[in-house]
């Protein structure tokens, strides 16, 4: 008799890629791309590709804590002064904070409840748009807004495959870890790069 095994669920999280956007102007930024794969039922989206910059992590955190009541919230790398903000020793310290604040944030079962840090991970939306659509004035609701990103395919699009095959490469190496079940964890990692699977979560909670 075979004996069921429920299925650990994983989730991997890559800033990487940082642009300085505008460069040479007086308000040039640098923006991040956000990788996401997971096979965990909370996210509507498998796999997710967007960018985001510094200050659209700042107001995530304050919306995260604002929600959170008493749960603390991770801590985001410090603001940077104006001679430091562009060089590429600042901008890696400050891409590997953004990360370590993404990976601490999605294990956590109360963040992970807030239909804004799913929009903010798996839809292109600015933060206004966000805040609009949490609030129910939005176009659609928040699962199809992030359902109708990840068919865009607008994601992928910024997304090359070596990039792509390096965090799929991170889940499975957590997943083969994990004894028994290995043949049915490798048939799921067998992935491509093209449109991602998607699961449904409930509109404004960011839970299946």
């Amino acid at each position: 008799m075979l004996e069921y095994q429920e299925q650990e669920e994983l989730t991997t999280v890559r800033v990487q890629d940082p642009r300085i956007q505008n460069e040479g102007s007086w308000n040039s930024y640098v923006d991040y791309k956000i990788f996401l794969h997971t096979n965990s039922k909370a996210f509507t989206a498998k796999t997710s590709c967007v960018r985001r910059r510094y200050r659209e992590f700042v107001w995530l955190k304050k919306q995260l804590q604002k929600n959170a009541g008493l749960v603390p919230v991770p801590e985001l790398p410090g603001k940077s002064t104006f001679f430091a903000g562009n060089t590429d020793e600042f901008i890696e310290k400050r891409r590997q904070g953004l990360q370590q604040f993404l990976e601490k944030t999605v294990q956590n079962v109360v963040l992970l409840s807030d239909s804004q840090l799913h929009l903010f991970l798996q839809s292109q939306l600015s933060v206004p748009e966000i805040e609009a659509y949490v609030q129910g004035r939005g176009p659609m609701s928040v699962t199809d807004a992030i359902l109708h990103y990840a068919r865009s395919n607008c994601g992928w699009i910024q997304e090359d495959s070596h990039s792509a095959l390096l965090a799929v490469h991170d889940f499975g190496n957590s997943m083969s870890n994990k004894p028994g079940n290995i043949e049915a964890k490798r048939r799921q990692l067998k992935v491509k790069v093209g449109p991602p699977q998607t699961r449904f979560l409930n509109p404004g909670t960011g839970i299946p």
